[in-house]
C-alpha cells in the first residue's frame, strides 16, 4: 500500500499519528546523541579525575573535571570540590544536592515518551470506531449482499490500518523509552558508586590532615 493511500485508508487520525512518530523519531535522536556522548566519555574523564585525586593532585583533578563540564557526573565533583574545606558531612551533602540537580537532565523526555506510548494506540482505537461507523453507515439493510457487502468489508479493513498505524508508533516508542530508561538507572548507580569513591577519598584525607594538625599542635 502506498503512503498516500495508507493515509486515506486509515482516516482523519493518521495525521495526528504522523505527528506523534515525527516527535517520537526526533526525541529518540536527542536521547541517542546523549547517551552515547556520556557513555563515551565520562567513565574515562572520571577515572582519571578519581585517580588524580587519590595521588593528591587537587588542582589537576579539578582541571579535568572543568574540561569537561558538560558531563553530568563532572558536575557534581565540581559541585562538591569547590567547597572550602567543608567537613565530610557537608562533602557528602553536596554531591548528593548536585546529583538531585542532575536527574531532570536525565530522565529528560520521559513524560513526552509516555505520553506517546499511551495515545497512539487510543488514537488508533478511535480511527477503527470512526471507520466501522462510515462503513455501517453506507450500508442499506435492504440491499445486503454483492457488491454492497464488498464496500463494507473493505471500509472494516481499511479502518483497522489506523489501529496499526497506532500500534507501530506506540512499540517503536516504547522500546527506545524502556532502553533509556536502563541507561538512566545504571547512570544512577554509576553516581552512587563514583560519588561513594570520592567521598572516601576525601574523608581519608580531611582526617589525615586533622591528625596532621593535632600532632603539630602538640609538638608547639
Amino acid at each position: 500500500m502506498e503512503f498516500k493511500n495508507l493515509f486515506a485508508a486509515g482516516g482523519i487520525v493518521m495525521y495526528p499519528l504522523l505527528g506523534l512518530s515525527i516527535i517520537a523519531i526526533a526525541l529518540v535522536i536527542e536521547r541517542l546523541a546523549f547517551w552515547v556522548r556520556l557513555n563515551k566519555r565520562q567513565n574515562r574523564v572520571v577515572k582519571s579525575v578519581l585517580q588524580l585525586y587519590r595521588q593528591g593532585n587537587m588542582g589537576g583533578a579539578l582541571d579535568k573535571l572543568k574540561q569537561n563540564g558538560d558531563l553530568p557526573m563532572t558536575r557534581i565533583f565540581i559541585a562538591a570540590l569547590i567547597l572550602e574545606q567543608p567537613t565530610p558531612d557537608e562533602f557528602r551533602l553536596a554531591l548528593e544536592s548536585e546529583a538531585q540537580a542532575e536527574i531532570p537532565l536525565l530522565k529528560r523526555f520521559n513524560t513526552l515518551f509516555d505520553t506517546v506510548i499511551s495515545i497512539s494506540p487510543l488514537l488508533g482505537l478511535l480511527g477503527t470506531i470512526l471507520g466501522l461507523i462510515a462503513s455501517f453507515a453506507s450500508l442499506n439493510i435492504g440491499e445486503v449482499g454483492g457488491s454492497q457487502s464488498a464496500q463494507v468489508t473493505s471500509g472494516i479493513s481499511e479502518a483497522l490500518v489506523s489501529t496499526a498505524s497506532g500500534l507501530i508508533v506506540a512499540i517503536f516508542t516504547l522500546l527506545f523509552a524502556n532502553a533509556f530508561r536502563g541507561l538512566y538507572l545504571r547512570q544512577i548507580a554509576l553516581i552512587q558508586e563514583y560519588g561513594g569513591q570520592l567521598e572516601l577519598l576525601y574523608r581519608r584525607l580531611y582526617y589525615i590532615d586533622a591528625e596532621t594538625s593535632e600532632a603539630e599542635k602538640a609538638k608547639m
